[in-house]
């Protein structure tokens, strides 16, 4: 078991959720220092629905129980042109987010842009430029996996909201931005 070791540290737990791979990627932030601790994927075998929620399930859970996280940052579904596949990744994500709130933890949710623009700068980017910019953020000596950097962008993409909302606390903000 891995836990963050300093007081002034939060461990946040990033999920890409699937149906075939879900990605997890985990990092220390301490103020607006990001520190790697982990990222994987968690594979699930094709066959019927149910046995396949329940691997996101215990593969999640294990996550948990390995990093401890203080909180949770998943990515917000988008409609998709087949109205069967998005119904599907949304019982994954459903199956994930009840898993991490199972587990006490606080969820907070952010769409494929907002997490783009937070880790490249621009929502449209490419998954090849979020591998890339993950892969700089957090010093890491390769390049993630697709799954994996999705789901470590995610929790940057919280830890600069994070800090960008004590940042606000101290300035103020006006219509949305810093003043």
């Amino acid at each position: 078991m891995q836990t963050a070791r300093d007081p002034g540290t939060v461990r946040i737990l990033g999920i890409d959720p699937g149906l075939r791979v879900t990605g997890f990627g985990v990092i220390d932030v301490r103020g607006r220092d990001l520190a790697y601790v982990a990222s994987g994927v968690i594979r699930i075998p094709a066959g019927p629905l149910p046995p396949r929620l329940r691997v996101i399930h215990d593969g999640v859970s294990e996550v948990i129980a390995q990093y401890r996280p203080a909180l949770a940052v998943a990515e917000i579904v988008f409609v998709n042109v087949n109205p069967q596949s998005t119904l599907l990744l949304g019982q994954a994500r459903g199956a994930a987010i009840t898993t991490l709130v199972a587990h006490g933890l606080d969820v907070r949710e952010y769409t494929a842009l907002q997490v783009k623009q937070a880790v490249v700068g621009h929502g449209r980017a490419a998954k090849s430029q979020v591998q890339a910019m993950v892969q700089r953020l957090l010093a890491l000596p390769g390049v993630p996996s697709t799954d994996a950097a999705d789901a470590l962008a995610c929790a940057i993409c919280h830890a600069h909201a994070a800090a960008l909302a004590g940042a606000a606390g101290s300035r103020g903000m006006r219509r949305g931005r810093l003043r």
